[in-house]
């Protein structure tokens, strides 16, 4: 029993000291930080409309809640203010010939339901302006129209929050590991990639980045260097027909950064693959992306996914999802370059032929010699 948790507790160990930092999570985040920047805060106050989309629900719904409740305050206020002045309050002591700016405003609480109902534009008929101040009227007109600017900004923003293609990407998932197989008969790295939806993303492109720590020859340290990692469907890159699941496969060739890896190495190597996704929401005609990342804890190498569609009975085809990431180990070269230099080996072979009217004549040495 101790041997046991022993063991469990030097893997976990082993585990955590082996977790890389990534730059793109699984579900598309991206982790980055910005440090010392010189700009000040209220610059997004500038772009206030991507600020609130970009806002979470609860602090959406805290601006939306607060937006409304504090004009209708404010201008509650306001109104309180004007009968105030025009000594339209009972404690006034207001004559019965006394016309007041609005009816029926008794006090702070009735001017703030004037206010309410003003700007909804209920409008229950007990309250109302009169033809006595002109400031009232110009109130009611202002009031009227930043109602109308303040429904129209809050409701569009929450519209367009929901609407956002960020939503519809979630619909759209890659297999939890990417694996390396022969494909074709040439060696490939191999992700799964599926729509959820029956809709399709119009135009869609996919595309991937390599993201490794690299030395130039002058000694300068980049970090998150980014080198393009081309990925092709059987289906046609550009106007993909995504209504199935799709495998998008890397062709591991002499000009692949991959060329040079081999199985026993691919776990020492620092590196993080992100795919990209870029499509139009058929719906909605927006432009949405997807991404997600692999470490190469994640990278399979002589593994390929296990069948995904099949044909029913009654002429349907059926994608079974819990094979979605399932892999299936297969006789898989244990480096390109091996692969690489065994076709080159045969194709030599297959320019070589023999002459059967050849025939090896041995002559014989005489140690005499004429002076």
């Amino acid at each position: 029993m101790f041997n046991y948790l022993r063991k469990r507790f030097a893997s976990h160990i082993t585990e955590r000291s082996r977790r890389r930092t990534r730059l793109v999570s699984k579900d598309g985040r991206c982790n980055i930080e910005f440090g010392n920047v010189e700009q000040s805060r209220f610059v997004f106050l500038v772009d206030i409309w991507t600020t609130i989309l970009d806002l979470r629900w609860r602090y959406k719904m805290t601006i939306f809640i607060s937006a409304f409740l504090g004009s209708w305050f404010l201008f509650g206020l306001l109104w309180y203010v004007v009968a105030y002045i025009h000594k339209d309050l009972p404690e006034f002591n207001p004559s019965i010939n006394h016309t007041p700016c609005v009816e029926n405003i008794n006090g702070l609480t009735s001017a703030f339901l004037f206010s309410l109902e003003t700007q909804v534009t209920i409008g229950y008929g007990f309250r109302c302006v009169t033809e006595q101040c002109v400031t009232a009227i110009f109130l009611l007109i202002f009031q009227s129209i930043l109602g109308v600017i303040i429904n129209s900004f809050m409701c569009g923003a929450i519209l367009a929050k929901i609407s956002r293609s960020k939503n519809r990407a979630k619909t759209i998932t890659f297999s939890k590991n990417a694996v390396i197989s022969k494909r074709g008969g040439k060696l490939c790295l191999l992700i799964r990639v599926a729509n959820l939806r029956k809709s399709l993303l119009i135009g869609s492109h996919i595309y991937g980045k390599l993201l490794k720590t690299t030395i130039t020859p002058e000694g300068e340290t980049i970090i998150l260097d980014q080198v393009n990692i081309e990925f092709i469907v059987d289906a046609g890159n550009e106007n993909l027909f995504f209504i199935s699941p799709l495998t998008i496969y890397h062709i591991i060739d002499k000009n692949s950064p991959f060329f040079h890896t081999a199985a026993e190495t691919i776990l020492q190597q620092d590196f993080e693959l992100v795919v990209f996704l870029d499509g139009t929401v058929e719906a909605t005609s927006a432009t949405c992306q997807v991404r997600t990342s692999y470490i190469p804890e994640e990278v399979l190498w002589g593994y390929r996914f296990a069948p995904i569609v099949s044909k029913t009975k009654e002429g349907k085809y059926r994608v079974d999802f819990q094979n979605f990431s399932k892999t299936v180990a297969v006789e898989t070269p244990h480096c390109a370059f091996c692969l690489y230099n065994e076709k080159e080996a045969k194709a030599k072979e297959k320019k070589g032929y023999d002459n059967p009217g050849f025939v090896l004549s041995e002559s014989s040495e005489t140690s005499d010699t004429k002076m």
